[in-house]
């Protein structure tokens, strides 16, 4: 049987992990000497709370080879083969890791998947991969199918501020964000696994209305898609957005989910994301 193995940027909930027994490579998180493993002794109360106390961004880490040899060795043991999907390699080592780590278990069977995407453009990949493995789809098959999910994956986030970014260090890396105008809500996409701005709005009304209009641009609103929304600390505006796209979308699925604390390092409380495909 095919098993996977993905990296806590996913956003994946506990109970579709579990339902899937899917392991999970923690992105380490570090508030300067001290550093936790997401999803291990870490979760979201904690982490504000400390930024909050200390005043500070903490910073993150790819998870480490061995995490991920000790999941090949644990479902080799098992006779099993598998899959391993990682968040973006353009903005994360966490690809090349899963990828060294297979030299350390030489006796397993594995294939690294690159999501080319962030939070649940990563997350679906998962979710439709393990319902392709338990469809009883080969590894060809899938691999085809998650392929062509990836190409047709629509990314779309806007920032409550961009003081997150800026000291997180990654204005400097998003094409087109001003780091001195703080006021900006910024609209930011991905390409082919890259993040950039799409587009620079000036409220924050108009700023997720306009997420919704170039979701509309990419799916439109007649064929089936699956869809996720996901916030960084804003429940209600999260819960808000899921039932306007609801009803303006022809959604086949849809999920809504807390930013995890990883990529909340770079956007900070108050991220709003889209994200859907064409199903």
């Amino acid at each position: 049987m095919i098993k996977i193995i993905t990296d806590s940027t996913c956003n994946l909930s506990q109970e579709v992990l579990e339902q899937y027994d899917i392991r999970v490579a923690p992105i380490s998180i570090q508030f300067k000497e001290e550093t936790f493993e997401e999803g291990i002794d870490i979760d979201h109360d904690l982490f504000y709370r400390k930024i909050e106390e200390m005043g500070i961004i903490p910073t993150s880490a790819q998870p480490t080879p061995a995490w991920f040899a000790k999941f090949y060795r644990e479902f080799t043991d098992q006779g099993h083969s598998i899959l391993v999907i990682t968040i973006t390699s353009h903005h994360s080592g966490t690809y090349d890791s899963a990828i060294l780590a297979k030299s350390m278990v030489p006796e397993a069977d594995i294939e690294v998947f690159d999501s080319l995407g962030i939070s649940m453009s990563t997350g679906w990949i998962v979710l439709e991969a393990a319902r392709a493995i338990e469809a009883g789809q080969n590894r060809g098959q899938i691999l085809s199918r998650l392929t062509e999910i990836r190409e047709r994956m629509n990314f779309f986030f806007t920032p409550a501020t961009l003081k997150y970014l800026q000291m997180s260090g990654r204005v400097g890396t998003l094409k087109g964000v001003i780091g001195s105008l703080l006021s900006v809500k910024p609209i930011i996409s991905t390409k082919e696994g890259v993040l950039g701005v799409a587009e620079s709005i000036r409220t924050r009304t108009k700023a997720v209305d306009r997420i919704i209009e170039l979701t509309e641009e990419a799916v439109g609103t007649s064929d089936p898609i699956n869809l996720a929304v996901v916030h960084a600390r804003v429940p209600e505006e999260g819960r808000e957005l899921l039932e306007r796209v609801k009803n303006h979308f022809n959604c086949k699925e849809t999920m809504i989910a807390e930013l995890v604390c990883s990529l909340a390092v770079h956007g900070g409380p108050g991220v709003l994301a889209l994200i859907s495909y064409k199903v």
